[in-house]
């Protein structure tokens, strides 16, 4: 028998029922309030009927927002997606960047901040469903669109079609990231309600099989959830197959049932791997991705923020929760680089060169167990008997500096291929060094990414012979071997690149964000603690380097900078970015 206790225990549960069921009822024709942690007896997932979607056949409005989660410190992700929620939000999108999880052909890194498993989750317990993007092909100003480079060592290579070589590597790629990802689809308890197929394909078209393999490719790993695409007007005339809704999408556009913020939060393209555009020219996209979005940089609100999450208040029709406060920005003044160490005094301690009768690419290079060098700066040695015309032929990808053994005289780049060599006695060393400045993202020149010297370079109409080339990928090794170097020595009253520079930046107490900038500094990258925050060029527009709290610690915090010209004496330690904007969108 059941006691008295029992018989409270068992009213109290059946009043609980009916609370949850009176609930249900009253947002059974509109379950966008509804988060991943709450629902049961998934069967239907999410689906496109008329012109709204429907989950579990009840109507549900997409309320979106993207963030990336390589571009965002893994310690800031919750912080981040608590912002997204707190505005209205109900899904989080996301691109899989290729690049960075296998880096080397079958060698996969999932760990970290790349590991994708535990953002998903993380997502789910925030409250958000997730609409995944992976590719294999992502754009998003990322460098080669997210697709590895180790892709272009074959020179018959088609990007994004079904060419053999292309098909096969994202097989195995797809095997590895699916089994991952597909345990966390919505019917089967996890976040993800919907899948996209590759990305803006329509915009390059190349391939009329190429959607159907990727389809295929998703339904064959087990990827069970709804298929989107995603594209501008024109491009999804051309870019999707049948069954993606396309019809089903434009009647939801036009009616405004639902909407996804690109981005909710930018972040920022760390280290070497900003992507750019080539349409009537090349240009590199800059460091940060604060994208003007919703957050910035480094998560603070902007008035957009509070805007939409008016907005969307109504939409939902009940309170949202307040918003978490914002972490406060920490100015540490002036950090002074007392050392300093010539590229052309540590080179023969730290890096082994190749010896080459032509130029090679980078991604064609030995280096790297057989994956070519994918990002950074490569420097090319010959031996020259005299002085003329040095011409690339436009064999130089992207830009150059030019050195008659130390002695600097010039660029050569897309605009730039001739160069004035100056004469001189006996044999000298000619040096280039070049750098990747960002393999497109977009567009039709994505086989045309290989970098370094692409081809031959002539001094007086004589192409040049016997190389040694070093591969300056700067990687945590390089930067691990270029600390432990005896040749690091005080700063000279004039100091002139290609040369590194190394100094403190002191934190008393607790770590906070803050902002470099590199005011009288000309080009190049900054390290800190090891971590490569990015590109700087005194051409800007971009002014500052983001510095998450999460990479400094309590006390010493080494910076070293690569400088490839000219050199600055201190850098300003700010608590405000500068982007270059002359205005703030609302």
């Amino acid at each position: 028998m059941w006691g008295c206790g029992g018989r409270r225990r068992r009213r109290l549960g059946a009043l609980l029922l009916l609370l949850l069921l009176g609930g249900l009822l009253l947002r059974r024709f509109n379950w966008s309030s509804l988060v991943p942690l709450q629902l049961w007896g998934r069967t239907l997932g999410l689906q496109a009927e008329d012109s709204e979607f429907r989950l579990e056949g009840m109507p549900f409005r997409i309320l979106g927002g993207s963030m990336h989660y390589f571009r965002v410190p893994k310690e800031y992700w919750r912080d981040r997606m608590v912002k997204m929620k707190t505005c209205g939000l109900n899904t989080l999108t996301t691109y899989v960047p290729w690049n960075l999880h296998e880096a080397a052909t079958g060698k996969f890194d999932f760990s970290g901040n790349l590991d994708l498993e535990a953002f998903l989750t993380l997502a789910a317990e925030v409250g958000l469903w997730v609409i995944l993007r992976p590719g294999p092909y992502i754009c998003s100003e990322w460098e080669l669109g997210g697709l590895p480079s180790w892709l272009l060592q074959d020179p018959e290579m088609q990007l994004r079609t079904t060419y053999k070589g292309f098909t096969e590597a994202v097989d195995a790629y797809f095997d590895h990231l699916m089994a991952r990802v597909v345990p966390l689809q919505y019917k089967k308890g996890g976040p993800i309600i919907a899948v996209q197929v590759e990305n803006e394909y329509g915009s390059y078209a190349k391939d009329p099989q190429y959607l159907t393999y990727i389809k295929t490719a998703l339904l064959d790993r087990g990827i069970v959830e709804l298929l989107m695409t995603s594209d501008n007007r024109d491009g999804l005339s051309a870019g999707y197959v049948e069954g993606d809704m396309v019809n089903s999408v434009a009647e939801v556009l036009k009616t405004g049932a639902s909407i996804n913020l690109y981005m909710f939060h930018g972040g920022t393209n760390f280290g070497f791997m900003n992507g750019a555009l080539d349409s009537d020219e090349y240009k590199p996209d800059v460091t940060s991705y604060d994208y003007d979005a919703v957050l910035t940089e480094a998560g603070d609100y902007t008035s957009k923020f509070f805007k939409l999450r008016q907005l969307f208040t109504k939409i939902i029709g009940q309170p949202l929760p307040l918003p978490p406060m914002i972490t406060g920005k920490a100015s540490y003044g002036a950090v002074l680089l007392p050392q300093y160490v010539s590229l052309w005094e540590v080179l023969p301690s730290i890096v082994e060169p190749v010896k080459s009768e032509f130029p090679v690419n980078m991604e064609n290079l030995p280096v790297n167990d057989g994956n070519g060098q994918a990002y950074g700066y490569t420097l090319y040695e010959t031996v020259i008997s005299g002085g003329g015309q040095l011409h690339s032929r436009d064999n130089v990808r992207d830009r150059a500096q030019v050195f008659v053994n130390t002695v600097f005289v010039g660029f050569l780049d897309y605009n730039t291929v001739e160069l004035s060599i100056p004469e001189g006695q006996g044999f000298r060393q000619l040096r280039l060094l070049v750098e990747n400045c960002g393999r497109v993202n977009y567009g039709l020149m994505l086989n045309e990414q290989r970098k370094g010297l692409i081809g031959e370079v002539f001094l007086n109409k004589t192409p040049l012979r016997n190389f040694k080339i070093y591969s300056l990928e700067m990687k945590p090794g390089f930067m691990e071997s270029l600390r432990g170097v005896t040749a690091w020595s005080t700063i000279p009253d004039y100091a002139v690149g290609p040369a590194f520079f190394r100094g403190n930046l002191q934190v008393q107490y607790l770590p906070q964000d803050t902002f470099l900038k590199l005011e009288g500094w000309e080009k190049g990258v900054v390290f800190v603690n090891g971590e490569n925050l990015g590109r700087y060029w005194k051409i800007g527009p971009q002014e500052t380097l983001y510095l998450p709290a999460t990479w400094l610690q309590p006390g010493n915090n080494e910076i070293i900078v690569f400088e490839e010209r000219t050199a600055g004496r201190i850098i300003q330690s700010v608590d405000m970015p500068y982007l270059g904007r002359t205005h703030y969108m609302d």
